[in-house]
């Protein structure tokens, strides 16, 4: 395939990470990850980074769960975090590339930790940590989306933060639980 028409899938995912942290509900930013995160591991396969691509099929799944959260009340167990964190190491063990594997691993892995809490601070706090390991293996795969998709999403991050103000993101008003949308 076309590298430019790999490159091109990768920025209609950029889209959908851009208005992810703009969404005042959890439930919309999974939905809205959700779908930037299946075109992103669609653009990773056809990349051959396999590691980020299944990485992203896990954030997919951990999306699904969590927009379901309020009719499958057990997706909230600490049990399924952990089946989930236990997926992904054995993705990660089944497509190891050397190091590099871990950086998807890592990204995944704390913003999966940040999203069980369903508090607000607590999932853009885990993004801010795990949006980096992601850029560098962007860097290093060669995807542009993926590089302008998580320098963008820093920045919305931030603006988020600045519009809903760090302090109110921990208002019970954020919380996918109490939302009755999407």
């Amino acid at each position: 395939m076309n590298g430019y028409i790999a490159q091109g899938i990768g920025f209609v995912a950029v889209a959908f990470f851009i208005l992810s942290y703009q969404m005042k509900s959890n439930r919309l930013l999974f939905l809205f990850q959700l779908i930037g995160c299946s075109i992103f591991a669609i653009q990773f396969g056809i990349l051959g980074a396999y590691t980020g691509a299944l990485s992203l099929l896990i954030n997919i799944l951990r999306n699904i769960l969590l927009l379901k959260v309020n009719v499958w009340t057990w997706v909230k167990s600490k049990k399924i975090m952990i089946g989930i964190l236990a997926l992904l190491a054995a993705f990660t063990i089944w497509t190891w590339d050397g190091w590099i594997s871990l950086l998807p691993f890592a990204s995944v892995g704390v913003t999966t930790v940040g999203y069980w809490t369903d508090n607000a601070q607590k999932i853009r706090l885990s993004q801010l940590i795990g949006s980096p390991c992601t850029l560098f293996y962007d860097v290093l795969i060669h995807s542009w989306g993926g590089m302008l998709s998580e320098s963008i999403t820093l920045v919305s991050i931030i603006i988020s933060i600045i519009r809903f103000g760090w302090k109110n993101l921990n208002d019970d008003r954020f919380k996918s639980t109490v939302d009755s949308a999407a």
